[in-house]
């Protein structure tokens, strides 16, 4: 077993309490895969048709607004978090964003049916699609009340705590972006962050 699915085996045990022979039961359908900087792991109008795991780097989700053709950040997944547009994923249907890797990354991927098979086996898989499911609600409904509840700085803080090094990883743009704000603004955040230390 390569230290990429002795990831995958950690990862699957802690969030699903998947047993061993869980694992080895899908462990051939887990396939490597190496995405440049800049690269996409799925883009705008096609079919996401893989859940991930991310072993190393950093993704962006973004859409292009219709209007400005400005690109805007959505969501940032890093090492040990799962990696998917999900609606599109569990619809089959065309994906709204982008999902392009902001450095060399590594990912372990399964596809859409191969990941169905498991879960009609009798074992743990179909509780592990649950949590899927709710994992990425959570995400969706937690980014939605940040910024309906939360101000801009409060938003960097949970970037921060959720993405320790992304600051060092990610350009200052791309951070604004998701922050919703511009550069000048999130340089502010910054500064006063430190002096407040």
């Amino acid at each position: 077993m390569d230290d990429k699915h002795l990831v995958l085996t950690e990862v699957l045990k802690n969030f699903a309490d998947l047993s061993d022979n869980d694992i080895a039961l899908g462990q051939s359908l887990w396939r490597n895969r190496r995405i440049g900087k800049g690269d996409f792991f799925n883009m705008q109008s096609f079919v996401c048709t893989d859940l991930a795991l991310i072993s190393k780097g950093i993704f962006r989700i973004y859409y292009v607004h219709p209007e400005t053709q400005q690109e805007v950040n959505v969501y940032f997944f890093s090492e040990k978090q799962f990696l998917v547009s999900f609606r599109s994923f569990i619809n089959q249907y065309p994906c709204y964003y982008y999902i392009q890797a902001l450095e060399d990354a590594e990912i372990i991927s399964i596809n859409y049916q191969d990941l169905q098979y498991l879960y009609t086996t009798p074992t743990r898989w179909e509780r592990f699609g649950r949590l899927i499911a709710e994992l990425f609600f959570n995400y969706s409904q937690a980014r939605a009340e940040e910024f309906l509840l939360n101000t801009a700085e409060e938003r960097y803080v949970k970037l921060t705590q959720q993405h320790p090094n992304i600051i060092n990883r990610v350009p200052a743009y791309h951070i604004s972006s998701y922050l919703g704000i511009k550069n000048p603004s999130l340089t502010r955040i910054k500064k006063r962050l430190v002096s407040q230390k």
